[in-house]
């Protein structure tokens, strides 16, 4: 099934962009703007918007069509869980029915992220969406170090409290700075030689499953997650390094 982006009409290709220029706003800098937009191959170009962000930048809003489309049945994107979530129910009766006891999860925004946002959505008793977070779980003893959390810090509390699973959560990814703080974080579990004593899952808006997989981690999950998905994988994940 061939599919493209619609406004009035289904795929009819209608897109919208916005984006900045360093140039001064004015009738240049918009048919800079429709030009530049022409060279991606857009057609039927208006600038519908612009305005000055200072003397030399501007910004631009765009109205275009794509004549591409998508093939989207020959799509496969590698998700952590296979769909199939638990309830917290769920999960606590398998946790204590499989392990015996509750299982530890140690979650922080790390390096410099400042955007507890994030870990607390998935943490947090109260949750995010009408998904309560881990520390609802009866069977998960969950702690959260908040933000601004050094690598090996949140490395160290895990192995102190005996961890079973450590979260990260990455929002600021400003010149791919979530890229170099969660290969750092990986490099150090494994110089302690500690990588396959946990399950290590990161998370955040820019996060996905295929990136976390490349930089070491077990599992990635971006927007539209919750914490059903990731106690889900948690669990799945212990019991299948359990059976190994």
């Amino acid at each position: 099934m061939i599919v493209k982006p619609y406004g009035d009409t289904l795929n009819d290709g209608a897109v919208q962009l916005s984006f900045t220029l360093p140039v001064p706003e004015g009738a240049k800098g918009r048919e800079a703007a429709r030009q530049l937009i022409e060279k991606w191959g857009l057609e039927q170009v208006e600038i519908v918007h612009s305005q000055p962000l200072s003397a030399n930048y501007s910004l631009y809003i765009a109205y275009a069509h794509s004549p591409q489309g998508i093939d989207y049945d020959q799509i496969y994107v590698e998700e952590a869980t296979d769909g199939r979530t638990y309830t917290m129910e769920e999960a606590d009766e398998i946790i204590a029915s499989k392990f015996g006891r509750p299982l530890v999860v140690v979650g922080a925004c790390t390096g410099y992220d400042a955007h507890t946002v994030g870990i607390d959505a998935i943490m947090n008793m109260k949750g995010y969406n009408h998904h309560f977070g881990l520390e609802r779980y009866a069977q998960i003893e969950a702690h959260n170090l908040g933000a601004q959390v050094p690598n090996e810090k949140l490395i160290d509390y895990a192995l102190q409290v005996g961890a079973d699973a450590i979260l990260i959560s990455q929002i600021v990814t400003q010149k791919d700075i979530h890229i170099k703080n969660l290969t750092e974080f990986i490099e150090l579990l494994q110089a302690k030689g500690a990588r396959e004593r946990f399950v290590v899952v990161v998370g955040g808006s820019r996060i996905s499953n295929k990136l976390a997989l490349e930089l070491g981690f077990d599992a990635g999950f971006g927007q539209g997650s919750y914490a059903d998905d990731v106690a889900t994988f948690i669990i799945d994940r212990l019991l299948e390094k359990r059976d190994l």
